[in-house]
């Protein structure tokens, strides 16, 4: 049986997935906005989506037609200020870029 955090960093570990992040620390966003913002296609987006809300790593809220998804701020946008941290003080790939 796989650890809860194997999953959890395999979740973070495509890059649309990690871009769909980025997009959301911004704002909540629907599927048509990250899709413009990110220029991806719908259906790709929907899956990562998918993948994202799995692990309640983004909320999704109904609101008339639309699904707005936002970001879990409880738990994940403190995870990604503390590794921007860690690649701003340690990381020398990162810092290169």
């Amino acid at each position: 049986m796989k650890m809860p955090s194997y999953i959890f960093f395999k979740r973070l570990s495509n890059p649309l997935r990690i871009r769909i992040i980025d997009s959301l620390v911004k704002k909540p966003k629907t599927v048509t906005d990250l899709s413009k913002d990110l220029n991806v296609e719908q259906s790709k987006l929907s899956h990562a989506l998918q993948c994202l809300y799995c692990c309640s790593i983004v909320h999704r809220k109904k609101k008339g037609k639309n699904i707005i998804y936002s970001l879990n701020k409880e738990t994940i946008l403190p995870i990604f200020k503390l590794i921007q941290k860690h690649e701003k003080k340690f990381c020398k790939i990162c810092r290169s870029k």
